[in-house]
């Protein structure tokens, strides 16, 4: 049995311009990499256990979790080349078809 699909969280605010311009971005992620990644968008007003537990400063702020495990972290707003940049060496090549 293969490993889990990542997870990109995507820490936001309805308040944070920067998060707002971020979505579309994420979006077209969503659709490019269907079935090697799952992105989630998590509200930090609502969620303030899960935002101390991960330490999330920022809005916005992604973290790619795989295996369970926090690793990468992007604080900030990011563009879409820099998100594929983080999440590249952690996506499976086959499109987790094993």
């Amino acid at each position: 049995m293969g490993a889990q699909i990542p997870l990109l969280a995507f820490f936001t605010d309805s308040r944070s311009g920067p998060a707002r311009r971020m979505e579309s971005p994420l979006a077209q992620l969503a659709r490019t990499e269907r079935g090697r990644l799952r992105i989630q968008t998590i509200d930090v007003g609502g969620h303030r256990d899960l935002v101390e537990r991960l330490r999330v400063r920022t809005v916005p702020t992604l973290l790619l979790v795989k295996d369970r495990r926090v690793v990468a972290r992007i604080e900030g707003r990011a563009s879409a080349p820099r998100i594929e940049r983080m999440i590249a060496p952690h996506l499976d090549l086959d499109g987790g078809t094993t």
